[in-house]
Formats: structure tokens, C-alpha cells, sequence
């Protein structure tokens, strides 16, 4: 009884001290969390907040199927392909809206929103312009050209900025703008397909190049 009765004391005497210095446990408190979130951010040991797709918006004719909302592998930043000189980056929006997709096709290549991410099952979707103009003054309408001379067994490399990916082409096509045909979002495996395209929201002819991950 006597133990309890001095434990329920310290309890009480503790919990008198830090009201009356709240300010400066608070202030503390404060001090500790922040360096402590400065910690585990410069060990990148702080939680990714996963991208909202967000899908309310019609999709692309340029695709099929039904895509996914959540990733559980990498977004990619880069891609090469060596045997036609092509590097270059890979944006990554998180709208469908075909304004905002056309928008960053100007800016780069681009990943589909919903379609897969780099180390998961499905197919890796990324779209660029291509130009044979004589003269082209945004380096990205010439993004994907050359992707056309891809030849089947040539390898593209896609990094995610912390590892890299390595996918062998098995097939190059043309398809045309009066073909139904889509690529496919959900397929078996883990595929990588990149197309030429003038716009998100209309078929045009256009070049697929369709690889496999290999390591």
C-alpha cells in the first residue's frame, strides 16, 4: 500500500512539474522532433506519400484496359536507348486529363499515369513526340525519334534515380490512326511499350516499340 501510495505521489509531483514548465517541454519537445525529421530525411527514412491519380477525367484512345491507381514499384526518370542515341527524361503526372498529359509531352517523354510502375507486374506505358522537320526548335518533339529503327534484341535502360532497369525489345510496329488497336494497361509480366504521339486525345499514326525486363 505504501509503494502505491509513493508511486501515485511521484506521478502527481511529475505531472505538476511539466505543467508548470510546459512551455519549455514543449519547446523541447520541438526541438527534438525536428531534428529528428531532419534525421531520417537525409537517410531518405521517411515515407513516400504515394501520388493521387486522380482518373475522373476521360482516358486516352491511345490505351486500354484498366490501369492502376497505386504503385508499388519505382517511378522512372530516364530512359536510353543506346543503340539509336536516344536519352532522354520521363515525366511522371498523376492526371489522366489529356490537356495535362499533351502539356508535358512538350516538356519530355512521358509515363501514362496509370499504367505500371518499374520492378511490377503490368505494362510500363511512355509516349513521345517524334519530328522530322528540318528545323524543330523544342528538343522535345525529337524525343522519340529514331525509335522506329529499333531493331528486336536491343536493349533500353529506364532508371529510377536509385536503380536501373533493363528491359530487351521484342517487337518495333507501326500502327495506324485508323487501327483500333490500343496498348494494352494489365498484362502478364513486366512489359515496357514506347509509342510516338502527337496528342494524347486523338490517334495518329505512330510507332510501338514493345521490350520485356530482363534485370
Amino acid at each position: 500500500m505504501q509503494k502505491a501510495m509513493t508511486a501515485v505521489a511521484r506521478t502527481i509531483r511529475a505531472s505538476y512539474l511539466i505543467y508548470t514548465r510546459k512551455w519549455s517541454f514543449l519547446a523541447v519537445f520541438g526541438v527534438l522532433f525536428f531534428f529528428t525529421l531532419i534525421t531520417l530525411a537525409r537517410f531518405e527514412l521517411l515515407p513516400e506519400k504515394e501520388p493521387l491519380i486522380h482518373t475522373a477525367e476521360a482516358a486516352s484512345p491511345l490505351v486500354a484496359g484498366k490501369g492502376t491507381v497505386r504503385r508499388t514499384g519505382a517511378l522512372p526518370v530516364s530512359l536510353t536507348v543506346p543503340s539509336r542515341n536516344i536519352s532522354v527524361t520521363v515525366a511522371n503526372p498523376t492526371s489522366i486529363d489529356i490537356g495535362v498529359l499533351d502539356t508535358a509531352l512538350t516538356n519530355g517523354v512521358v509515363r501514362y499515369p496509370t499504367s505500371a510502375t518499374l520492378g511490377e507486374d503490368g505494362n510500363v506505358i511512355i509516349f513521345g513526340h517524334s519530328s522530322y522537320l528540318p528545323v524543330v526548335h523544342n528538343s522535345a518533339f525529337k524525343a522519340f525519334n529514331g525509335i522506329e529503327k529499333v531493331q528486336r534484341g536491343d536493349e533500353i535502360v529506364v532508371s529510377s534515380g536509385d536503380a536501373t532497369y533493363r528491359y530487351v525489345v521484342l517487337s518495333v510496329g507501326k500502327e495506324s490512326a485508323e487501327s483500333s488497336v490500343a496498348i494494352p494497361l494489365a498484362v502478364s509480366g513486366r512489359l515496357l511499350t514506347l509509342a510516338t504521339c502527337d496528342s494524347f486525345g486523338k490517334k495518329s499514326d505512330r510507332f510501338v516499340v514493345t521490350a520485356i525486363l530482363v534485370e
